[in-house]
């Protein structure tokens, strides 16, 4: 009994594997076509002061540090 290995061509994707392709491939699609459209600049006011950052910016940074944060409160 051989196994299919997944480079082969004999190996067929189930539709599981299809679906999630396909919504990474979306959300992919999703994520460019907002930061795109943000890329106007903002004022950000920080701890100790104020400056101008990219839009996009301020917002993966802010979903970064919820990511950790949150995996930090979880992993307590």
């Amino acid at each position: 009994m051989s196994q299919q290995q997944p480079g082969s061509p004999e190996h067929k994707r189930s539709r599981r594997e299809q679906a999630r392709t396909a919504g990474l491939v979306l959300l992919a699609v999703l994520i460019t076509l907002f930061a795109v459209l943000n890329l106007g600049s903002v004022k950000v006011n920080w701890i100790f002061g104020t400056g101008e950052a990219p839009l996009i910016i301020v917002i993966v940074v802010s979903v970064l540090l919820g990511i950790v944060l949150t995996y930090l409160v979880v992993l307590r």
